[in-house]
Order: C-alpha cells, then structure tokens, then sequence
C-alpha cells in the first residue's frame, strides 16, 4: 500500500444520470500517515447462500471424517479446496415435523434456527436470522445494511403448503422474528437499488435511457478523467478494473431487459430477469460481488433455490421438475438427475468464490475477507429429512478456520451451534442463536 498526502473520501461517489456509483476502496482513501496496522485493517463480509431441497446424499455423504473427498457435486469447489470446510452430522430440530408443511419450516429455520409459526394469516413468525444479527452490527458501516437476493419470484400470496403462509417460502432472511425480509429476482432493481436510478422508475423511461445513453458511466466520463489523474499508479489499475466491472454488470443488465420485446412463449416474465438459470444466478452474484467490492454492503443472503420449486433444468439435461424429482424413491436414475442438478448448483457458488479471489481487496482479495455458508434445511429430500444438513462454509484467511476438511459433528447436534460458532468467527460475542446448545469447535482445526 502507499500512503500518499492526498486524501479521497471513503464515501466519494460519481454521479450522473440521476445515479450515484460508488468507488472500491483504493490506496488513495487512507489519510496521509495513518498507522500502516489501521490501514490494513480488514474488512469482513458475510453471506448465506440456500439450495432447497436437499442433496443426492450417494454422492454427497462423506466417507470419513477430517479427510475431505472431491466428490462429483463438489468437483467444481477442487481448486478452492483449501477455502473449503464440509459439515455432516448436524440437524434442524425445527425444521423437522410429520404433520406437514416440511418445506417452509426447513427453509426458514436454516438461517434463524427456529421453528415457524404454523399461520395463514399476519402473526408469521420466526427468529432473527443469521446474516441479519451480522447486519444489525455492521450497518452503521454501509449504505445498504443487507442484501436479500433471490431467483425465482416472490410475489407468493396466501397459502403456500398446508397451513403455512408463503411469507415462508419468499425469503430466508429476518429482520425480527415478526419481520421477513423481502427477496429481490430483479436484477434491475438489485442494480438500482445499489447504484441509483434514473428519475423515472417507469418502464419507458428506463428502455428510453438504454437507447439515449451508452451506459450510467457515460455522463461522469469527465469527473472519472480528473479523478484518475490524480491517483497512484495501484489506485489507477483498481479503478480501471472496477469500471470495466461496472460497465460489464450494465451491459449484462440492458441486455436482459432487451429481452422484453422478443416473441416469447405468454409467460409471466418480470423486465430485466435473464432466460437461463446460470445467466440470471451469475448476473445476481456479479451484482453482490460489486456490492462487496464498493463496500455498500457487507452483508448478503441469496434464495438460489426455494423449497419445492417446480423449475426444470432442461440446459443441463434434467428436463425433470425439481420437487417431484426431489422425491427420488431411491430410484438411481433420480438419483443421478439430482446429482447432477447439486453439481450445477455447485457450479454457481463456485463462480461467485472465483469472482471474490480475483477481485483485490486491502493486502488480498474479496475472498480473503469473506465468510460464505451454503446449504440446505433437508438432506434426503425424499424423505424430507431435517437431519445430517448438507452444508458447505467457504472461508477466507484469519478466520482461523482449517480448509480442505470434512468435520462430523456429533449426530443430533443442533445446526445452530455451527451457526453460533460462525459468529463467534465473525467477531461477535453471542450467547446463543436459535435452538443452540453450544459452539461447535471442531471448525478451528488449528
């Protein structure tokens, strides 16, 4: 790092268009002089990332303990291997139940750790969910305290699986016990959201915008001209390639909403969202990845796949609705189906972790600094088992976390004591989360 005598505000912004872009952090933003540990100081990032419906547990179980083996669904996870620790052996309590309604107490209790108020109506209710208790510490840091992201629509009104509201199914994320966050699929508004909007949020004005002007950062040209003048050699290779990210997340947006006036089958398809899965999923983690990068958020929670979703997955080979094929019977050629949908879904994270360790960050990269928790609240979806949590935790370094391991906890073990314990990592001192019992420190390795 160089220190230099002048000094950019950490929250300088660019605007135009009615937008306001963030910066990353550059070398640039540290006073003159300041203690080299302070500016080295790192930043902490978090987030929680759910696959409903569980895993082909054939493939996915572990053989033994502490030896990590690449199986096919983490085959796509090889290279960060290091960053990678493998959880077996814990279970949801509350999400478990033979009286129905499996899917929306899986899914919700995997990021509170509490078991769903049985409703149709307004009293929902939960437990403050992980990221959000992570949020509520950081928040006075960002602009933006969270991000709740999400695939699929959560427009879900009523009644969504015997007796239980889809207030359930549309978010993993609490702010209260009372208060569910809403999920956004709309990569235009995410963008938005982040970065600013037009003056009109009206449909025709933003197409109008697309055809008038190159892009957001069109407007700003001269100011980003002046301000690269001005920057140190590091700074300036930052800024550029924080720009050419930027450009790259609008360009991938625009082209999503030009898919509106394409001849499609009659569809409810919401302006903005990609055609395919992996375009929309990697669009979404490119969005995060700036989010993360311009510090206007530290905090994320992603619905990737929500609990007995009906999308099929033609693009890879499994043409096959996700929630009835979920229900296998243990017949192989399911089996196979689910494993390679697990591998695809794999694929996802995978690209997102490489995004973070190719993006720098202080004295190392996004990934560096980053927590990220991947899983799902059932592993043998057939049988809607609350038990043996598939679960998956990308770290970076100083967390004092060992990679490369597979860790059996103790069968019965509450999975919020794995949370209680990541908590602990983060920095914060919390007595108990959810239906804990204690920290699981089998996660150290050192």
């Amino acid at each position: 790092m160089i220190i230099t005598k002048k000094h950019l505000p950490r929250r300088t912004v660019l605007r135009g268009l009615g937008a306001c872009v963030a910066l990353p952090f550059l070398d640039g933003m540290v006073p003159a002089f300041t203690a080299a540990s302070a500016a080295a100081a790192p930043v902490r990032r978090f987030g929680a990332i759910y696959v409903g419906m569980g895993m082909s547990m054939p493939v996915w179980t572990q053989p033994t303990p502490d030896s990590l083996e690449i199986n096919q669904i983490l085959q796509p996870m090889d290279t960060f291997k290091d960053r990678v620790l493998v959880l077996s052996g814990c279970d949801s309590k509350n999400g478990g139940g033979i009286d129905g309604g499996q899917h929306p107490r899986m899914q919700t209790s995997w990021l509170t750790g509490c078991r769903a108020n049985r409703t149709e109506g307004a009293n929902i209710r939960a437990g403050t969910s992980l990221d959000q208790i992570v949020a509520r510490e950081w928040q006075a840091h960002t602009q933006q305290t969270s991000l709740e992201l999400a695939i699929e629509s959560t427009d879900l009104l009523g009644t969504c699986s015997l007796g239980y509201s889809c207030a359930y199914n549309n978010t993993i994320a609490w702010r209260t016990p009372t208060t569910p966050l809403p999920m956004e699929n709309n990569p235009r508004n995410v963008f938005e959201r982040l970065f600013g909007a037009s003056d009109s949020t009206g449909r025709a004005a933003r197409l109008e915008d697309i055809q008038t002007d190159r892009s957001i950062l069109d407007s700003v040209t001269q100011k980003i001209s002046s301000l690269r003048g001005g920057l140190g050699s590091q700074d300036r290779v930052k800024f550029s390639e924080y720009l050419d990210a930027v450009r790259d997340v609008e360009r991938r947006v625009q082209k999503a909403e030009e898919q509106v006036d394409r001849e499609l089958p009659l569809v409810d398809r919401p302006v903005g969202i990609p055609e395919t899965f992996e375009e929309h999923v990697k669009l979404m983690f490119d969005l995060q990845a700036l989010a993360f990068q311009t510090d206007l958020t530290r905090v994320f929670s992603f619905l990737m796949v929500r609990e007995a979703s009906v999308r099929s997955y033609p693009e890879i080979g499994v043409p096959d609705s996700h929630h009835p094929l979920s229900h296998h019977q243990s017949a192989p050629e399911k089996l196979a189906k689910q494993a390679k949908l697990n591998t695809f879904q794999m694929e996802m994270l995978r690209y997102f972790v490489d995004k973070l360790a190719s993006t720098p960050d202080g004295d190392g990269t996004l990934l560096d600094h980053s927590m990220l928790l991947y899983g799902s609240g059932m592993s043998d979806s057939n049988l809607h088992l609350p038990k043996n949590l598939p679960t998956v935790l990308v770290h970076g370094k100083g967390y004092g976390i060992q990679g490369n391991r597979h860790i059996a906890a103790e069968p019965g073990t509450p999975f919020a004591n794995f949370q209680l314990t990541l908590l602990d990592k983060l920095g914060f001192a919390v007595e108990s989360f959810g239906d804990s019992s204690g920290e699981l420190n089998l996660i150290t390795g050192v």
